[in-house]
């Protein structure tokens, strides 16, 4: 989990005066997760953050499941997904349970709003596109191949470079962590783990606003957008510190472990969820015995449902998919490699492979929203010739 920081200027204690050269007390907010038992920031304030001028309901959120549950694996091609809108108010749903949700948007306007989701935590992978996360705790740079994390109930805006845009979204209705097993009893990352603290890039620069006006949040709660309209700028934070701020891996700086015989998917764990974890398929050197075979083999997701976004257009067990595929293979059915892959594999040196997988242990439901991208002949794509298949019914 991210390690104390702190920027901007702060008093010498918790819960203390602090005044501005004006004379002026600043506002005291604690921002935290579980209240007050989780991790948490304080954050100083020239003007309070409850100053609110006017409040609305500005639509429903509904995500609606496909009637057809048939038990299939199943392909989405985001490439279908047309680019267009907001990074943050047209995301759409692909894949959705009561823990977690995987949406996807290309995004070529600038939010003028500032966004904030209270009903959880959201990872954004960003696929590609490169800018900075503004928030009330600095400028968070990002570019292609980042994790952004953002945590519930931060205020921020997406300021995107003029390129385009695609954001993989992974909205997690709890805590979004390091896995606990790369972490020791004091909270530090262990020798050993496929990333370290030096990775992990935190808001560095921090800019305050003093303006007065209408400045508008839409705030995602209640599965719905609201606009809530504050007297002053949002940014008008001259200090903060603590454990609960936006922070940012890149994929590229995840280290892959590896072995001489192959590793299992858990080696790949880049983040924990509570009912999901998160992995990243990063390029690497291949297992190193002259009989091992690379290439994973056939496993049943006994109690948890697999989705894989391939960032890249290689994926060693893999045929049919390209770059910004999505695959579920969900519980019940075996899934391994394509034919001919696991063959293939056998004394290959490496894979340049990109790819983010998210494993949930509940079942996914495919919004309908995602049908018009899928790839419905994959359910039959391990057979050698596409023969013998009966089309699913619904």
């Amino acid at each position: 989990m991210p390690f104390y920081h702190t920027v901007g200027r702060i008093p010498r204690k918790r819960h203390i005066v602090f005044r501005s050269p004006s004379g002026a007390l600043y506002a005291e907010q604690l921002m935290g997760n579980k209240g007050f038992v989780g991790p948490a920031a304080l954050l100083y304030h020239i003007h309070p953050p409850t100053t609110i001028k006017a409040v609305k309901r500005l639509r429903d959120i509904v995500w609606e499941k496909d009637p057809d549950r048939s038990l299939r694996h199943r392909h989405f091609r985001t490439a279908g997904i047309a680019a267009g809108g907001s990074p943050t108010l047209d995301r759409i749903p692909l894949l959705f349970n009561r823990d977690a949700a995987l949406l996807f948007v290309a995004p070529d306007r600038q939010d003028e709003h500032w966004y904030r989701n209270a009903e959880g935590d959201e990872v954004v992978y960003v696929s590609e596109g490169s800018g900075v996360l503004e928030s009330q705790f600095g400028d968070l740079p990002y570019r292609e191949g980042d994790y952004v994390v953002i945590h519930r109930g931060i205020l921020h805006r997406f300021r995107m470079d003029p390129v385009p845009h695609k954001l993989l979204v992974i909205e997690s209705r709890g805590y979004i962590r390091t896995p606990t097993r790369y972490r020791n009893e004091f909270g530090q990352m262990m020798e050993g783990a496929p990333f370290s603290e030096r990775d992990i890039r935190r808001p560095m620069e921090l800019k305050t606003f003093d303006e007065r006006g209408d400045f508008q949040l839409v705030i995602k709660q209640y599965d719905g957008l609201n606009e809530v309209i504050l007297d002053h700028h949002p940014c008008d934070v001259v200090g903060w510190d603590g454990f609960y701020y936006p922070w940012a891996l890149s994929i590229h700086d995840f280290e892959p472990i590896v072995g001489r015989i192959h590793q299992p998917p858990p080696v790949h764990q880049t983040f924990q969820g509570d009912g999901f974890v998160v992995c990243s398929f990063c390029p690497r050197p291949y297992d190193f015995d002259p009989e091992a075979i690379p290439a994973p083999y056939n496993h049943s997701n006994v109690d948890s449902d697999e989705v894989l976004y391939y960032a890249s257009s290689e994926f060693m067990s893999r045929k049919g998919i390209e770059y910004g595929s999505i695959t579920l293979h969900p519980d019940g059915i075996p899934h391994g490699p394509h034919p001919g892959r696991a063959e293939a594999s056998i004394g290959a040196p490496r894979t340049d492979e990109l790819a983010v997988m998210v494993d949930t242990f509940r079942p996914l439901h495919v919004a309908k929203e995602a049908l018009p991208i899928e790839d419905r002949e994959y359910v039959r794509s391990w057979l050698e010739q596409g023969e013998g298949f009966i089309p699913p019914t619904s």
